[in-house]
């Protein structure tokens, strides 16, 4: 299995290359950090209150590597790493089951699954969608018929959907349903045994459901009623019914598809094998029908969306397009073989994007990029590294115009390389400058350590509490009296705002200040941010306002 080794080394330097993303990661670790430090194992808490969005086992999973080596910032980004590559296995696995006649689906499936760029980029986030993926693969190929049984393994497929339902609740049904509901469809075992099939199903899920229950009805006590109606009724059905996160038209995924589907949505070859697959369909593909579609459909229907909730689909994708072209390549011809289908695009598409990169310090020393305006603060940035990075995409390139066999595995491989490049640029010159909340995080800290209170303008999602190993909770503040009555009753404290522009008081009369995404966080001491909001002239600060990071280009374009 040359594609683990090569998964394991690639995504490893990935994930060590800068901290934990704000704020996917950075609110994960929050709620493994809190549990830990109170320990309070049963009852997700962020900011100090009980956190019913999600349920435990991730953290668990964090918390037992903490139990073998310690509180460290090494051990979740192993797991994530880990977890990465047992959804490789599984979906090699399930391919295998699916295609037997057709080995060559299940050997390009871990390469087509790690070339996703969307789905490496999030592989690398500490959150639950990817630790989720791996169950509802691992609940599916229970589903499968073996060589030596075609009846499912039950008990194993109540435990899989079990430790899913763990990990993101009772969404884990959804991502397994069809395929347990279409059974007699591609499953000659279930066409047989159509009652013990769905009798036996039935139970295996209520056996989930009784290892989600195990947890929920104590954490439901031990949470109080708030948190009980939140558990129980909040988080799955307000996201289905009206969502008050994220929702979305109904339509709303499909042009996301092309996406996070890339490199292979424009790959000519794959979308050619995709429009000819016709009948007569083999069991593993009319599985793959009675699995992805419906589920798209169901996922559409849902208020909530985003697109890394189809994260545990995208293995069952990739044996779609594999199985699509093994077919075409069974039929021959020149759509098979023809130059004009290979990955042409992909490999324009790479030199365009390493001319662009070649040509950005250019563009930007001319002055025609106006760093301080809007957004286009990203291209100067982007310009101190571009370069180095374009000769990679033009070898990447030039990888993909190479003819002959194995035409999808340089794919593969150069999609792979090609995401982590892009993620290594994004390290060097993006994340330093506006993604690293660790000075705030040590500034919050220390200010912890002497005593004193933290409020946050707006809401707080948990960011600086694994950063700074926080352990009271961050107060949320609103303008106005709010803060000013805040300020009167904490004149000591610390209160993190965060203007989409900074002025003249903020450079002077603020502790810290630093980019954070299209807006700045600055750091105040209370009565200083009070007098501020009044009009007044805030009295002298102690020290200078710390800029960080230090020496960045823009805070001397404001001075």
């Amino acid at each position: 299995m040359p594609w683990l080794p090569l998964w394991l080394a690639v995504a490893l330097l990935a994930i060590f290359q800068h901290g934990p993303m704000p704020l996917y990661s950075t609110r994960t670790l929050a709620v493994a950090w809190e549990m830990w430090h109170h320990h309070e194992f049963l009852v997700p808490h962020i900011n100090g209150a009980p956190y019913s969005h999600k349920v435990p086992l991730l953290f668990w999973l964090i918390h037992a590597g903490w139990a073998v080596f310690g509180v460290n910032d090494v051990w979740p980004r192993v797991l994530q790493v880990l977890i990465g590559a047992a959804q490789l296995v599984l979906a090699t696995a399930l391919a295998r089951r699916l295609f037997p006649e057709r080995p060559w689906i299940a050997r390009v499936t871990p390469w087509m699954l790690m070339a996703l760029g969307y789905a490496f980029l999030f592989d690398l986030q500490i959150m639950y969608e990817v630790l989720l993926a791996a169950f509802v693969l691992a609940a599916l190929l229970c589903l499968t018929p073996r060589r030596d049984r075609a009846e499912p393994r039950w008990l194993l497929f109540a435990l899989c959907v079990g430790a899913g339902l763990l990990t993101k609740g009772p969404v884990m049904l959804l991502h397994v349903a069809f395929p347990l509901l279409l059974g007699p469809l591609w499953n000659e075992w279930a066409a047989a045994h159509r009652r013990r099939w769905y009798l036996a199903g039935t139970l295996a899920l209520l056996g989930g459901f009784a290892l989600l229950l195990a947890w929920a009805l104590p954490a439901a006590q031990r949470g109080g009623a708030e948190y009980r109606h939140e558990l129980f009724f909040l988080q799955t059905a307000g996201r289905v019914v009206e969502a008050f996160d994220h929702a979305r038209p109904l339509w709303w995924y499909l042009p996301w598809l092309p996406v996070v589907l890339f490199p292979f949505s424009a790959w000519p070859r794959a979308l050619v094998a995709l429009a000819t697959l016709r009948r007569p369909f083999e069991p593993g593909l009319r599985f793959l029908l009675c699995w992805l579609p419906p589920l798209l459909l169901a996922f559409s229907l849902v208020s909530g969306k985003q697109t890394y909730y189809l994260l545990p689909e995208f293995g069952g994708a990739v044996m779609l397009v594999a199985a699509a072209i093994a077919r075409l390549r069974e039929r021959g011809g020149a759509l098979a073989t023809s130059a004009w289908l290979g990955p042409w695009p992909l490999a324009a598409g790479g030199f365009a994007f390493a001319l662009a990169l070649f040509a950005l310090p250019l563009v930007v020393a001319s002055g025609r990029v106006d760093g301080g305006a809007g957004s286009l603060h990203w291209l100067k940035d982007l310009a101190g590294a571009s370069a180095p990075f374009g000769v990679a995409f033009l070898l990447l390139g030039a990888l993909l115009l190479v003819r002959g066999r194995g035409e999808l595995r340089r794919l593969a491989f150069a999609g792979l390389l090609g995401t982590a490049a892009a993620g290594a640029l994004f390290s060097w010159t993006l994340f330093p400058v506006g993604f690293d909340l660790a000075p705030t995080a040590r500034l919050l800290a220390h200010a912890e350590a002497e005593g004193r209170a933290i409020g946050n303008l707006g809401i707080y999602e948990g960011q600086y509490h694994w950063l700074g190993r926080l352990t009271r909770p961050i107060e949320r503040l609103y303008e106005g009296e709010n803060l000013q009555a805040w300020a009167r009753a904490h004149p000591d404290g610390l209160v993190v705002a965060y203007p989409s522009r900074l002025g003249p008081d903020d450079l002077r009369y603020a502790l810290l200040v630093q980019p954070f995404r299209s807006v700045w966080i600055v750091v105040w001491e209370a009565r200083a941010l009070a007098a501020e909001r009044r009009g007044e002239t805030p009295p002298e600060p102690r020290r200078p306002t710390e800029l960080q990071p230090a020496g960045y280009w823009r805070y001397q374009d404001m001075r």
